[in-house]
């Protein structure tokens, strides 16, 4: 797991900067990097954390 991804548990929620569209996602899984992320503009996805760094969200 890359340091990028490594503090991304299940149950947090995130953004993925590259597509603002898709809105605030909950992290279903992280494992080994490759994380699935349920986004409610967009569905279920999985993104490749040695790629693509989710910022997490804190309040909304």
């Amino acid at each position: 797991m890359s340091d990028l991804t490594s503090h991304l548990t299940p149950g947090m929620l995130v953004r993925n900067p590259a597509c603002p569209e898709w809105g605030t996602g909950q992290v279903q899984s992280n494992i080994n990097g490759r994380l699935t992320v349920n986004f409610p503009d967009e569905g279920k996805v999985v993104i490749d954390g040695n790629k693509i760094e989710l910022v997490p969200v804190f309040e909304q």
